[in-house]
């Protein structure tokens, strides 16, 4: 309970922004309202019009309805305002909320986003903050009018007879007990419903991103069991969820009825005794049907808040995850780095209980080629997310041209490497625009002198529009090595003075390998350059080669004195060519 409360705050501190819309809403709830309520005090003395047979003031009845039709299209503008009003807050308040989540998303450091599913996150942004939104939507839309209408109401009966008005507020609320019973029910079903929904979510993503891998190994029947099993819950989980929320209506509806039914006998008896005149006696059943009425729209919109209040939840606890460390405000801007190296004594794990990298030492010159070979989880890609400070180390520092990078802004940092990795990735747009990422003032002639160096000229051109051709995401009909090929054109076409190759040329054929080798050695000539490859005939020409093993280098040196060592990289070496 008292975290709903803590969501609750946290939603009207976002509704606190549109102040001023509240307001309005509010009061134009309130004329609307009384206009409303003013209608059965008319009919009432409409019905007292009609003496008998032959004694009907039809002039009385007449001036009536007049004032009725005014009534009513005031109301009917009154009303179209409020919900103007309301739509504009609700909207605003999504729209500021899933602006928070997807602006936290940039600032979330990469161990947040590893270690969540990214269905999930999706789930989070997309599917939670609509169920939010139609919650809110609904409570503005009627829970201010219904409250006020319960108010109004009451006043109105008071004004004709107190004993049956005594009488309605009696009964009443049992219809909040029962809703009261039903919501707390409804909001644990409703949250199970949100976290499965995510679960769910994550899954079908995972399995369209990886399709090809699943028919490959003929894991389909596998993965729609996990599918069907997921599916299953949430079925259970919203079966129950609408279950409890569908007994709201009716349960307050027919202790409304009982109400109703009590003021119409004990109405009739006091007409019969002269009390109250007949037109009284319709207004007050009026008046009786209207105040039951909120509590069944309120306990709806009090179940729609349950499951908007579980989604919020989910929101507001990714909005609020903890952020990387921001820059600090004295924080030096890399400007023309030099290229100059120095890991001194850095230790770095994912988890505290494994341990992954220790103790690693490296002085990289200026213009130096850096080659790290090791077998797999040895920490060659770690090494590459510290260097870009993906992630932070541990222990110990990592220098760029001697300033520590934890000292220097993340953006100057990076803005001074071109990375490649092994997983490519391309925007939905044309070849040319996914080209000028990183130089979006390039030229056309230097598009293609980038295309031509890293040998992507060629198929480019084949293309049916060349490098005006549409592409959808992750470039669509492209094979891995062409993908590859245009993400390569683009570290060249930006010139950074450090570059990153993480299993570059992974998907592109040998002969086209040693050219792109070729244009890499010529384009990075006085730049620094980290190469992380497994081929190790890619890495002969590297000045430094560290083997890598366990999270430590266990050797280092150029490709010929690593193998008159006859260590662990002239064992690795020779495995692959005696193959």
């Amino acid at each position: 309970m008292k975290n709903n409360k803590t969501i609750i705050k946290k939603v009207l501190d976002h509704i606190g922004k549109y102040k001023i819309f509240l307001l309005l809403s509010i009061i134009l709830a309130a004329i609307s309202v009384a206009l409303t309520l003013y209608i059965p005090i008319l009919t009432g003395n409409a019905v007292d019009c009609i003496v008998g047979p032959g004694a009907v003031d039809f002039a009385g009845i007449l001036v009536i309805l007049r004032k009725m039709v005014i009534i009513i299209l005031l109301t009917a503008i009154v009303q179209w305002l409020m919900n103007a009003c309301n739509n504009k807050i609700a909207y605003q308040v999504v729209r500021d909320v899933r602006d928070e989540a997807f602006r936290k998303l940039e600032i979330l450091p990469l161990k947040y986003i590893d270690s969540h599913a990214h269905g999930d996150i999706v789930s989070r942004i997309i599917a939670d903050v609509d169920q939010f939104s139609d919650g809110l939507l609904m409570g503005f839309t009627q829970l201010f009018t219904g409250v006020i209408t319960i108010i109004g109401t009451l006043l109105f009966m008071l004004s004709i007879n107190v004993t049956t008005t005594l009488m309605v507020v009696v009964l009443t609320p049992l219809s909040f007990f029962i809703a009261n019973f039903i919501a707390k029910r409804t909001f644990k079903m409703s949250k199970l419903q949100s976290e499965t929904r995510g679960e769910q979510t994550a899954l079908i993503d995972e399995m369209i991103g990886n399709e090809k891998v699943v028919k490959a190994f003929g894991r389909e029947d596998k993965v729609t069991e996990q599918f069907d099993e997921v599916n299953d819950r949430l079925e259970k989980a919203s079966v129950k969820a609408i279950f409890f929320s569908s007994l709201t209506n009716p349960c307050t509806r027919f202790v409304n009825s009982l109400v109703y039914a009590g003021v119409g006998i004990v109405g009739a008896f006091l007409a019969i005794k002269g009390k109250i005149s007949v037109g009284q006696l319709s207004s007050f059943l009026s008046y009786a049907n209207q105040y039951t009425k909120p509590f069944n729209e309120i306990s709806g919109v009090v179940t729609e808040l349950q499951n908007a209040i579980a989604c919020a939840g989910r929101i507001f606890e990714f909005i609020e995850g903890e952020p990387q460390i921001p820059d600090a405000q004295d924080a030096v801007v890399l400007t023309q780095p030099k290229g100059e190296i120095d890991i001194n004594d850095v230790a770095f794990s994912y988890t505290e209980d494994q341990k992954l990298i220790t103790d690693l030492n490296l002085h990289v010159k200026p213009g130096q080629r850096v080659a790290i070979v090791g077998p797999t989880g040895c920490g060659k890609t770690t090494v590459i997310n510290l260097l870009m400070r993906f992630y932070d180390v541990n222990k110990g520092s990592i220098k760029v041209d001697g300033v520590d990078i934890r000292n220097m802004t993340r953006e100057s940092l990076r803005k001074g490497y071109g990375m490649v990795l092994q997983e490519t990735w391309l925007k939905s747009g044309a070849i040319k625009e996914n080209i000028i990422m990183g130089k979006p003032d390039a030229t056309m002639d230097e598009i293609i002198a980038a295309a031509k160096a890293s040998h992507a000229h060629s198929f480019i051109k084949r293309l049916p529009q060349g490098y005006d051709t549409v592409i959808t995401e992750d470039g669509g009909s492209l094979s891995q090595g062409q993908k590859q090929l245009l993400c390569i054109t683009r570290v060249m076409l930006c010139l950074p003075p450090m570059l990153i190759l993480d299993e570059a040329t992974s998907s592109i054929d040998t002969r086209t390998e040693i050219k792109i080798q070729k244009a890499f050695a010529t384009l990075m000539e006085g730049r620094t350059s980290f190469i992380v490859a497994h081929r190790l005939s890619t890495i002969r020409e590297a000045d430094i080669i560290l083997v890598m093993k366990d999270g430590n280098i266990i050797e280092q040196g150029n490709h010929e004195t690593l193998l008159a060592k006859g260590g662990f990289y002239a064992n690795l070496y020779q495995s692959q060519f005696s193959m």
